[in-house]
């Protein structure tokens, strides 16, 4: 019988300059440089252009990347239209996987010959995306608690404006900051569930835009991109420090899986865990929530000593996003909002070089027969 790698797992089925963890130092690299490094010092303008072009922008790079991006941040009224026609039920992830596909569906470039491969097209569609996923995520909640859309503004850098439409105004740097690190965290991760989606349509030759609302339908599963969310759920769940050691064994007891916690790739925590930690920290002490912190840690402790599991980005980002204000259902479009840069970066690498992806499968159906 053949081998059957469930889940594709520990199967190569590709090469990419984009991303790897290095099994060294455990350390998530973009385009060869650390992580860590790059939150440290650099803004989520720079790591863009970093996974799009390979290399880090020169200062003149930075200031031209820069313009365009803040020139291209109002929201069509189209989208706005639709969006606002949407039910109010419609789950924040629905939202942005329309409003992107109508993104696409009024980009008349798509219309001409062989301009789903153009290179400087699929960047300028990137940028587009880049530029007004934050219109679109910050619209969304705001039209959720019924307020108004907020304008752009163009003295803003990408994190402060992002912000300033969510919530009408720019908040203190201790903020901007945590939160443009949580971009940069979450920016790209190799050949995870919804970039290899977004590779498996553009293999077919199919548009940007189509690949990355797929990639968004990937991204929406609680197994994926809706572990943030769940870490917050799970905190409000348990109310406090003091009743973790029970909620814990209870649903251990239970079989009930913990989200924040494990992660496919890493084997010795996730290198990204201490970076957005302390950009929690900084939140923590702004808002004066030792509480939050206190129930953080006394479960990040009780699955140490129960499983010996460690965290994954999403458990600090969770009560990170809680803290600037965002609802809890609008984490995951965040996490669309920063990974958009991954995404179109494969997509991209895809095109330069592609094959079709067609997997086989081993057939455990009834052998042939006939109908009497």
């Amino acid at each position: 019988m053949t081998d059957i790698h469930k889940g594709l797992a520990g199967v190569v089925v590709d090469t990419t300059a984009v991303s790897k963890v290095n099994p060294d130092t455990n350390s998530l690299l973009y385009r060869g440089y650390p992580v860590q490094e790059l939150a440290a010092k650099c803004s989520f303008e720079e790591v863009a252009y970093l996974l799009w072009h390979g290399e880090l922008p020169t200062p003149e790079q930075l200031a031209e990347f820069e313009t365009v991006e803040r020139s291209m941040r109002s929201l069509d009224p189209i989208v706005k239209r639709v969006i606002d026609d949407l039910p109010e039920t419609a789950h924040p992830m629905d939202v942005i996987r329309t409003a992107v596909s109508v993104i696409g569906a009024s980009d008349s470039s798509l219309n001409e010959i062989d301009a789903f491969g153009d290179p400087e097209l699929n960047l300028g569609r990137s940028m587009l995306l880049f530029a007004q996923l934050p219109a679109i995520v910050a619209y969304t909640q705001r039209l959720r608690r019924g307020l108004d859309l907020v304008e752009p503004r163009d003295d803003l850098s990408y994190s402060a404006n992002f912000l300033h439409m969510t919530f009408g105004e720019v908040p203190d740097l201790v903020v901007v900051s945590a939160f443009d690190v949580s971009m940069i965290l979450y920016a790209e991760h190799s050949f995870n569930a919804s970039t290899f989606t977004a590779r498996v349509v553009t293999s077919t030759l199919s548009d940007l835009y189509s690949a990355v609302t797929a990639a968004i339908g990937a991204l929406k599963g609680p197994l994926h991109g809706g572990a943030n969310e769940a870490v917050m759920h799970i905190f409000d769940e348990i109310g406090s420090a003091s009743a973790v050691d029970a909620w814990l064994d209870d649903a251990l007891e239970a079989k009930k899986k913990i989200m924040g916690f494990g992660h496919r790739v890493y084997k010795n925590g996730d290198s990204r865990v201490p970076t957005m930690r302390a950009a929690l920290d900084t939140l923590i002490a702004e808002f004066d929530r030792p509480d939050l912190i206190e129930l953080y840690d006394a479960l990040e402790q009780g699955m140490r000593s129960r499983k010996n599991i460690k965290p994954n980005l999403d458990y600090p980002s969770g009560p990170a996003y809680n803290l600037i204000g965002f609802d809890t259902d609008l984490f995951t479009p965040l996490f669309v909002a920063a990974r958009i840069t991954g995404w179109t970066a494969h997509i991209m690498e895809q095109l330069a070089a592609n094959s079709l992806i067609r997997p086989l499968s081993e057939y455990v159906g009834p052998e042939e027969r006939h109908v009497p």
